[in-house]
């Protein structure tokens, strides 16, 4: 049966069950769209992609479940506004896509979707990269939103001012306005003044992504009744990525500049509150969406070696006590990359050079397997993690808060090299010529993400000279046709796990061939 098949099946059994059309959607709150810019984004498989830039404005009830919404000031019809910087990449002709619409969570105000999509293997993106890189999202056919809901990072949020009249920001409406703006391009003709919404009638599944920051936003949305509106689901998947076990504090009324999701626990500050507070599994968060009767969506998280080290990861399998695994829900996967840092960066400040391993490739593969749950039933891997041991008083960790004092933070158990073992395993590591993921001094905000990459040394020689006492290059691999085999042998299993597609094998097996390693005189 081909996709658009599923497609319009989806759209009647959806029709049915809920007793309601999609037309009689266009009413929702996003009372208008207003785009302010077009162009070309390039030609891709399915044709040509636009990029178009704008605003969204919207209207909420002053009844809604968001701390202080009531103090707002409200219009004529008593409703509180706001509005949103928003950006759309979708096929010029929008049914010539695959039928789902990702919603890219921005992270302190740049998008994230090429990064951890399009991202090309030697010149990795950044956040807020917008180049089409690989292609890859615009290729399999996804319409791309990215919408804004942080406070100084282009929402516009309701305000109050308070008792002792300083001026408040209420951050809760960030939810609302991801909510409405992904429901009205999902569902609605148009906004209220007639202009037509630019997917209308394309969009079939919605998924959502976000990375750290916005991973933490998505879970939050989720526990706090978010992904539920007109009586259906906003959100049919989530795709998270390095959230630790951390939440997004914007519950509650700031007073600004500066968003209340915009700090985390460091070493510097480790009793930093409203991240590592409350709910820290995502068992806990699903429980709770299952007991207001809510259809949770399907979900896959991400987590990166350094997250255990720097962002308390291990708390989001056990919780606050004790070193137990909590059970991982029917609809979640959860997936440890093996040697990737949080971060990717091609330069820091830091006292090791920044860890490099490209986990891209992960990030494509389980978007693919995310889609196929969500619109396929096709259920993806089971979940891949790493065994963990106890971070005792391992400085070079990020310990409990004093406010948790039954929480034991846990770190990946590593090889004699100092790579993680066990979790998802790119080539990079089932060939390894460096330690991945070293904690990185001087563990500021940057480092402690970044993480470091420590090349092994490539003779016996140049290790004595070093001190080093890890075996050289040259006597794990004695050729080169050696080394790339073990490249290839990887590359086949993960292809056959799931977790790596062959376009991306046949680039990383190409860049093991063309290593200079092996030269007679490696520069």
């Amino acid at each position: 049966m081909t996709r658009a098949h599923l497609t319009s099946m989806a759209v009647m059994i959806t029709a049915l069950m809920t007793g309601i059309g999609f037309p009689a959607l266009a009413d929702a709150r996003v009372t208008r769209l207003e785009i302010t810019s077009k162009q070309s984004y390039g030609t891709f498989k399915p044709g040509e992609f636009e990029h178009w830039e704008g605003r969204i404005f919207g209207e909420l009830q002053p009844t809604e479940k968001i701390p202080d919404i009531e103090k707002a000031p409200r219009n004529a019809d008593g409703l509180v506004e706001y509005s949103e910087k928003i950006s759309l990449t979708f096929p010029k002709d929008p049914k010539s896509g695959n039928g789902v619409l990702l919603v890219d969570i921005p992270n302190r105000g740049r998008p994230y979707a090429q990064a951890l999509y399009n991202s090309p293997r030697d010149e990795p993106f950044e956040a807020g990269a917008t180049e089409a890189g690989t292609g890859f999202l615009q290729d399999r056919g996804f319409a791309v939103a990215e919408v804004q809901w942080e406070l100084g990072k282009g929402a516009d949020l309701p305000v109050f001012i308070d008792g002792s009249g300083r001026q408040r920001f209420i951050e809760g409406v960030g939810f609302a306005i991801v909510r409405d703006a992904a429901d009205f391009l999902a569902h609605a003709t148009s906004d209220k003044s007639g202009t037509a919404n630019p997917l209308q009638g394309a969009v079939m599944w919605t998924l959502a992504s976000g990375k750290s920051q916005s991973g933490r936003y998505l879970k939050t949305f989720l526990l706090n009744g978010f992904n539920m509106t007109e009586g259906h689901r906003v959100f049919d998947g989530m795709h998270i990525f390095v959230s630790g076990a951390g939440m997004l504090p914007i519950m509650q009324s700031g007073t600004g500049p500066q968003s209340s999701a915009a700090e985390v626990p460091t070493f510097g500050n480790p009793e930093f509150r409203g991240v590592n507070d409350g709910v820290l599994t995502i068992g806990d968060v699903i429980q709770r969406v299952k007991a207001r009767g809510e259809n949770p969506p399907r979900m896959i998280l991400i987590n990166s070696t350094t997250d255990y080290f720097s962002l308390r990861a291990s708390l989001s399998r056990t919780g606050a006590e004790g070193t137990a695994e909590r059970r991982i829900p029917d609809n979640v996967r959860v997936y440890d990359i093996a040697g990737a840092s949080h971060v990717v960066l091609r330069e820091t400040h830091c006292e090791l050079p920044p860890a490099r391993l490209d986990w891209s490739p992960v990030s494509r593969a389980t978007l693919l397997h995310l889609e196929d749950w969500v619109v396929k039933g096709t259920e993806p891997p089971e979940s891949h993690l790493m065994p963990l041991e106890d971070a005792k008083n391992d400085p070079m960790v990020l310990h409990a808060p004093s406010y948790l004092p039954k929480a034991i933070v846990e770190i990946p158990k590593r090889d004699e090299d100092g790579n993680a073992m066990g979790g998802v395993r790119l080539p990079d590591m089932e060939a390894p010529l460096g330690t991945n993921a070293r904690q990185n001094p001087p563990l500021s905000f940057l480092c402690m993400l970044a993480g470091a990459y420590v090349a092994f040394p490539r003779t016996q020689a140049d290790a004595e000279a070093a001190h080093d006492g890890r075996r050289p290059v040259l006597e794990r691999y004695t050729t080169r046709d050696e080394y790339v085999n073990r490249v290839r042998r990887a590359t086949r299993e993960l292809e056959r796990d799931g977790f790596l597609l062959p376009d991306d094998s046949a680039i990383i097996i190409q860049s093991a061939a063309a290593s200079p390693l092996w030269h007679t005189s490696p520069p």
